[in-house]
Parts: C-alpha cells; sequence; structure tokens
C-alpha cells in the first residue's frame, strides 16, 4: 500500500470518508455527528492521507490539532484521530496499522505530543488495534463524552518522535513490496 498526503476534501477521501460513515450508519443507527472542518486536516495543525493498492484508493485517516481549552481530557499538543478507515475488502493486510503508525509519525513530526482519540463499543477491531499499537483508555472528550458507547484512548508520541526524520514504521508496505 502507498500511502499518499491528501486533502481532507480530495474526491479520494470523500469516498472513503463517506464508506465510513455508512459503517457508522449500520453499526450505530447514524453517521458520527462530530463537526469536521476539511481545513483542520491543513499543515501545521493537521494532516491526512489515503491509502492506495494498485491505484485504487482502500484507506484513509487523518489528524487535527487538540488543545487543553477544549476539554479537561485534552491537553495542549495533542492530535485527534479522525476518520480512520480501510475498505471491507482490504482488511486483514495491516493496513489500518500502517495508516495509524503514519499518522502518528506525521503528528510527532508536526510537534503535537500525543495521540487521542474515541471510538465505540460497536468496532471492535479499532479497539484492539488502538490497544495493541499503545493506547490506552482516557477521559472522555467531544460530543460523544457522555455517551456509554463510546471509548476514548491516547498515547504518548514520544517514540514516535524519536524517529529519525523520514523513517517508517515497519508496517508501512509500498507498492512495489506487495
Amino acid at each position: 500500500m502507498e500511502l499518499r498526503p491528501t486533502a481532507f476534501d480530495h474526491p479520494d477521501s470523500l469516498r472513503l470518508t463517506a464508506e465510513v460513515q455508512q459503517v457508522y450508519r449500520e453499526r450505530y443507527g447514524s453517521e458520527d455527528a462530530t463537526v469536521v472542518d476539511p481545513s483542520e486536516f491543513d499543515a501545521p495543525d493537521g494532516f491526512f492521507l489515503v491509502g492506495y493498492v494498485d491505484g485504487e484508493p482502500v484507506a484513509c485517516g487523518g489528524w487535527r490539532a487538540r488543545h487543553a481549552a477544549e476539554s479537561s481530557a485534552l491537553r495542549n499538543g495533542d492530535a485527534e484521530v479522525k476518520r480512520m478507515y480501510v475498505a471491507a475488502a482490504h482488511r486483514g493486510r495491516g493496513y489500518g496499522r500502517a495508516v495509524l503508525a503514519e499518522l502518528e509519525r506525521a503528528a510527532a513530526a508536526a510537534g503535537r505530543r500525543r495521540m487521542v482519540l474515541e471510538t465505540g463499543t460497536m468496532q471492535p477491531e479499532a479497539i484492539a488495534l488502538y490497544s495493541s499499537a499503545g493506547y490506552e483508555p482516557m477521559p472522555p472528550f467531544g460530543i460523544y463524552a457522555a455517551s456509554p458507547t463510546s471509548r476514548y484512548f491516547a498515547k504518548p508520541l514520544g517514540a514516535v518522535a524519536d524517529r529519525p526524520a523520514g523513517a517508517r514504521s515497519p508496517e508501512v508496505v509500498s507498492e512495489r513490496q506487495i
């Protein structure tokens, strides 16, 4: 899979984020109502990427800067993971792990100190991924803070930030290796 920084409002990004919203409708009965402005994913305070296999967009994810003033659970220097998704036909190949590793690398390179995220109990595969990647439970934040089906996780970015510039996680696979 080739990971490419891509604008949040690029057609490939929009297609994949529409697919993830469909998954939310199927699992929770409605889309994610979190307000997302495409400009939040522009550098230096955000980042979005799309993963391609043989030219086909199959995965996506991004992060946006968060600040302590927004919630007592958040800290200055946080980056929130948003719209992580791998198309159903491409799951089980490590693509989600590769997207997450690249989001962490990009956030650390931008000076972010911690990744935070919200996911739900109807997404056990996401909870398993985040837990296996070193994320630990944190207090709730955002519009779903009172939801009994929401789960919140955080991970310090120190170890990620210590990687040499341009170094990629071993899970990232280029199209040449497929």
